[in-house]
């Protein structure tokens, strides 16, 4: 892994001369994408993001923490943070923003911990990779948590980027489930290996969390086919 996305964030924080990362899907053109946005305040967030910052309470865990921004929010509040990313240098960035306790892990690596909330921000269940190893994840996640914890975790249905026929269904793949995405980032003229990256509609989340033991409650609903949800015991 050559951690671009990761160099990215450290490249702007520390001024060395940032560029734009690029990011391309299987069903979708190259896209230009501002690592500034990584960095944005409380204000720029979008209403999910705040939302889920809101309802944030107790012990919190932040996975995937990327540039740190939504771990720095709270620990301002005064919340007791641990912030996790498997990109050493958006580790590094993060650590030279300020942020107290942030390291190199990945989620299913963390043990013997728990928390009254964890947050998966940013299409949280794109770590998840592929539906198959959504169950695995939830789980790991399910262990982390105290009684009355929960899990803030957003996503998108990205049916809206199939074509719609005339019936109003959508020509999605026949095979595999329409969310598993292949993604690849460039930056500065290297390309990182392409990895999978999921989304999930409500519905499909729901019915992996019930499967899994959890409660799932639709939270809020964005724009653009985006929503956040919370998983309880």
């Amino acid at each position: 892994m050559l951690d671009l996305f990761g160099k990215a964030i450290l490249d702007f924080q520390t001024n060395n001369s940032h560029e734009d990362l690029i990011t391309e899907t299987n069903i979708s053109e190259p896209d230009e994408m501002s690592v500034e946005y990584l960095f944005r305040s409380y204000n720029d967030m979008p209403k999910l993001e705040k939302k889920a910052l809101q309802l944030a309470k107790g012990k919190v865990l932040d996975v995937g923490c990327g540039a740190g921004s939504h771990a720095l929010y709270l620990e301002e509040k005064g919340f007791e943070v641990k912030a996790i990313d498997i990109s050493a240098n958006a580790v590094k960035a993060s650590e030279l923003r300020g942020l107290k306790d942030v390291q190199v892990q990945n989620v299913l690596d963390v043990k013997s911990e728990k928390f009254d909330t964890i947050l998966l921000l940013m299409n949280g269940t794109g770590i998840f990779g592929t539906l198959a190893e959504t169950s695995k994840y939830l789980q790991q996640l399910k262990s982390l948590l105290n009684p009355d914890g929960q899990i803030l975790i957003d996503s998108s249905d990205i049916i809206y980027m199939f074509d719609e026929d005339e019936d109003g269904s959508y020509s999605v793949p026949a095979n595999g489930y329409y969310g598993e995405l292949t993604f690849t980032i460039s930056y500065k003229n290297e390309t990182e290996v392409p990895f999978p990256w999921l989304y999930l509609d409500y519905n499909t989340l729901q019915n992996a969390a019930h499967a899994n033991g959890l409660e799932c409650e639709l939270v809020m609903e964005g724009k653009h086919f985006d929503y956040l949800a919370k998983l309880t015991l």
